[in-house]
């Protein structure tokens, strides 16, 4: 079994023990770039098209230099070729301002070309790598995740009031998310859902919110600052045909309490049922199965979904 699988944006295969980062990149430095995780399966990384245009409109959020999308595509197909298809993989693409030494912060994107990392991207480095799924997905997967709520502290009107917040974009300044996994962990939990000031609910470290109500699908809408979900979009666009009602709508706490599932969607794991809600049990409801099997449909189906 292949164990890491390192691609950069010029087609090479890289050695995964080998350096690849400048010191002075901006991504290392700074958290400032942006980034994309995906499935691969049987070979194919899933619901590539929907990765491919959230990470354009990460990099438009942060001025980043337009991603050439021919080429992330094809450094991701050729790491996803490279992992091969007996094992699924956790892919990541990664995109960074590149090295510290041509850019101040109050800097425009250019046109120069950076040499090495970047391949075809100008001024940026960027690169595909593949690892091992961790076990801590498959039993999510299978045996759902208990989640606390803990306030962001953030209003849900901030993502417009203040849009350099970047709170739609999915970028390398992941550490507040972290950290509230850490603290989870140490309160007993697998997993956190973020409340806003008013009690609403945005979404988790990383993963989109869904909940299951009477025929319904309903998720938060990306206006209330949260990341607009690849998996749960996948979700969507077979639900609908398959006779459920999909929305986005504002959601509260309590909402999460009466719902008959609550569900943590993300790109990898893919459909994390919530068992336990700050320490109250929540039981699988017959259709648990179901909605489980609409979300690997969604991801896996092949060109089903194009866009963003």
């Amino acid at each position: 079994m292949v164990e890491r699988v390192l691609v950069t944006l010029d087609g090479a295969i890289r050695d995964p023990d080998a350096p690849l980062l400048y010191a002075d990149d901006i991504g290392t430095l700074r958290g400032d770039g942006v980034f994309e995780t995906v499935l691969v399966r049987e070979g194919t990384a899933c619901a590539l098209e929907l990765h491919l245009a959230r990470l354009r409109g990460s990099a438009e959020a942060l001025e980043l230099p337009a991603p050439n999308l021919d080429a992330w595509r094809s450094a991701v197909q050729t790491a996803a070729k490279e992992w091969g298809s007996e094992h699924e993989g956790l892919l990541r693409m990664v995109l960074t301002r590149g090295r510290d030494s041509n850019h101040s912060a109050s800097s425009k994107p250019t046109a120069t070309k950076a040499s090495g990392l970047a391949g075809s991207e100008p001024a940026t480095t960027g690169y595909v790598l593949v690892l091992p799924v961790p076990e801590r997905i498959k039993t999510a997967r299978t045996e759902g995740v208990s989640v606390i709520t803990l306030s962001r502290g953030i209003s849900i009107d901030l993502a417009q009031a203040a849009p350099w917040q970047l709170l739609g974009a999915k970028t390398l300044s992941y550490a507040t998310n972290m950290a509230a996994l850490r603290f989870a962990q140490r309160m007993g939990a697998d997993d956190v859902i973020f409340t806003s000031t008013e009690h609403r609910v945005l979404e988790g470290p990383r993963s989109t919110v869904v909940i299951a109500r009477e025929g319904q699908l309903i998720t938060p809408p990306a206006r209330n600052g949260v990341l607009p979900g690849t998996t749960q979009r996948a979700l969507f666009g077979v639900a609908e045909k398959a006779g459920w009602e999909c929305k986005y709508q504002p959601l509260f706490t309590a909402d999460l309490i009466t719902a008959e599932s609550v569900w943590m969607l993300s790109s990898v794991t893919l459909a994390a049922r919530v068992n336990s809600l700050d320490g109250l049990r929540m039981s699988a409801p017959d259709n648990a199965a179901e909605i489980a099997e609409l979300v690997d449909r969604g991801v896996s189906k092949p060109g089903s979904i194009n866009g963003w």
